[in-house]
């Protein structure tokens, strides 16, 4: 338990460890029209404290994370929980999986902003350290940035070895630096009382209002908690967080309170200047290497969400690299790293500082907030069967909270709002528009399709020239015969020795142990019909289906003797019932950039033979 915990610490809490550097500050901008007084200063280290205790460990840590899927967390988890638990008929399924993918594209809006904000809050220490290196600030978080995503093709398994002490040594200087601070200035330990948070909204109402939107802030990576727990379990982060993660994040913040109150010119940045002048550098050193963790585990969250969305089917396929033997979950994904990091780029070449990222990065938090408590009300109504006015009295709360977050952000769209919105949005059109597609495509098919055992009884009865070898036929549908076998029989007129249909589907769970993963039917006559069933967590790979095959069914494969045969798909974009014409070109644009299914499914490009086909949809 402890060395789980401490793999949490590193992993996990990067995110939320590391907002400490810039919320306090971004709640007294100028901008928001809130003078620094003994008043102001209690009130929003109120509001702070009673955010991270209702929002993280009281809903997250309590609540949400009991919503496991067979251990695994995050958005899309949940939705398929959520979805699992309603009445499949109706609109309501419907309705959960749009918020579902919603919440996934807001992730993504939240994924480009954390590594933004996070190296350039740490790197602008360097500001106070050596007022001379001002006009590097963006030139350094630009080559940290650029290194960052570099190395993430060789994996951070080595890396990883050493976040958990370096985060360990990080939230023990928060707590030290603000300890110290409190006890110059115990006076500020009064906020713990909600009084002073109310009292702060009664007075000030619009401003506070707009306070609010920087307050969300310090619940950034609340997310994480539980997206994060199928790699260490929900017992080991819960101890972390309630032993070493929420009280120095508690510490540090009434120590930056502290420091405010007898010392107001603080707040041009009062987390650097909590520590002494001699701790100044290794203090900005620290904070770096702590952003950069931060911004390592929204990225690898990327990769994961990426790779579930392909298997539930929202995404195109992309090509997929694991980067370790040992561990499943670390995986690379080319086209993912390269886009997040042209996109984080512009965002800090586009924003130049934290203080005006502040304002884009508070949205995209609370819109996954706001999707994540919706999704785990039905779970713990339809699933779970708690009682109903229990839930809705709990519930209650939450959605109060979080469309006050969700409300407060939406006033800073202006300012950098609009980022998150226009990179979520995107997305969700494109999530939308390929999983319509899809189910277009698949209804064209199944409408034009020959059910698969009548044909192969009568291929079996009238049977064309068998040659020797195995082929292989990759096919969507187990009840219909493959395109890829039509063709090769109108225009080869062969059959071979032993023909195996293969069929891939993605089971609701994150997992599928290889006892129940395999389905062999025998046809008879040489042919075989094979289900290789997969959780939304693992990536398809032909060759360890073929390595069971032959453990299970005393079958042998040779490589050279084995031929792979698929339909190569032309989506026509038509006037037909189901998509306006100009989102049919985008599904066919997807469509036809998607990864080739030799590199998804790891299949040995020189043994494939691909037949096209035309849909119309």
């Amino acid at each position: 338990m402890p060395s789980l915990a401490l793999a949490a610490i590193g992993v996990v809490f990067g995110d939320i460890g590391t907002s400490p550097l810039y919320s306090l500050k971004e709640a007294f901008s100028p901008s928001h029209g809130i003078g620094l007084s003994q008043d102001s200063i209690l009130g929003v280290i109120s509001l702070l404290f009673w955010a991270i205790v209702m929002v993280v460990a009281v809903k997250y840590v309590l609540f949400v994370m009991r919503a496991d899927n067979n251990g695994e967390g995050g958005v899309l988890a949940l939705m398929t929980l959520a979805l699992r638990s309603v009445n499949q008929k109706g609109k309501l399924p419907g309705i959960l999986m749009m918020l579902g993918i919603f919440g996934a594209c807001m992730f993504y809006g939240d994924a480009v902003i954390t590594p933004a904000m996070s190296v350039i809050s740490a790197v602008e220490g360097l500001e106070l350290a050596a007022p001379t290196l001002t006009p590097y600030v963006i030139p350094i978080t630009i080559v940290i940035l650029i290194a960052l995503f570099w190395i993430q093709r060789h994996g951070t398994a080595v890396v990883g070895k050493l976040f958990g002490p370096i985060m360990l040594i990080w939230f023990l200087t928060l707590a030290v630096l603000g300890g110290y601070h409190i006890i110059l200035a115990p006076g500020v330990l009064v906020a713990l009382n909600p009084y002073y948070a109310a009292s702060f909204m009664a007075q000030h109402v619009l401003q506070a209002y707009i306070v609010l939107g920087s307050v969300v802030l310090v619940l950034t990576g609340a997310e994480a908690l539980y997206a994060d727990m199928g790699h260490f379990g929900a017992k080991p982060i819960r101890c972390g967080w309630y032993m070493i993660v929420m009280p120095s994040l508690l510490l540090n913040y009434f120590g930056q309170g502290a420091l405010l109150m007898h010392s107001p010119k603080a707040i041009e940045s009062p987390f650097f200047l909590l520590a002494p002048d001699w701790a100044l550098l290794p203090l900005v050193i620290l904070s770096t290497v702590a952003t950069v963790i931060a911004s390592q585990a929204v990225i690898s969250g990327a990769y994961s969400l990426t790779s579930q969305a392909i298997q539930l089917g929202y995404v195109p396929r992309m090509k997929i690299l694991h980067t370790s033997d040992l561990a499943i979950g670390q995986i690379y994904i080319p086209l993912v790293n390269w886009m997040l990091l042209f996109i984080i780029l512009c965002i800090v070449i586009g924003f130049k500082s934290s203080e005006n990222l502040a304002a884009a990065y508070g949205l995209a938090v609370t819109a996954t907030m706001l999707v994540t408590t919706i999704l785990v009300s039905v779970v713990m109504v339809n699933l779970w069967g708690w009682n109903r006015l229990l839930v809705g009295g709990m519930i209650t709360v939450f959605l109060m909270i979080d469309i006050g977050f969700f409300g407060a952000s939406l006033l800073k769209i202006e300012q950098g709002g609009w980022l998150p919105l226009c990179i979520g949005g995107a997305l969700f059109f494109l999530l939308m528009t390929w999983y319509k597609g899809r189910m277009i495509v698949k209804d064209r098919t199944a409408a034009d399709g020959i059910p698969l055992m009548p044909f192969l009884q009568g291929l079996l009865a009238h049977p064309p020239h068998r040659v020797s070898g195995t082929a292989i036929y990759l096919t969507g549908s187990d009840s219909l015969v493959p395109v890829s076998l039509l063709h090769n029989l109108k225009h080869n007129k062969v059959l071979h020795e032993r023909t195996i249909f293969l069929n891939f589907a993605t089971r609701d769970i994150p997992y599928v142990d290889d006892a129940h993963r395999m389905e062999v039917k025998d046809i008879g006559g040489g042919l075989f019909l094979v289900k290789a069933a997969y959780g939304f967590n693992e990536t398809p790979d032909v060759k360890a289906v073929l390595e069971q095959i032959t453990r299970t069914h005393a079958m042998t494969f040779e490589l050279m003797d084995t031929s792979f045969f698929m339909a190569r798909e032309t989506v026509v974009p038509t006037e037909l019932p189901g998509m306006s014409v100009w989102r049919e070109r985008v599904f066919a644009w997807m469509h036809q950039n998607a990864a080739k299914p030799t590199d998804f499914f790891s299949i040995p490009a020189n043994r494939v033979v691909e037949l096209g086909t035309k849909i119309e949809i």
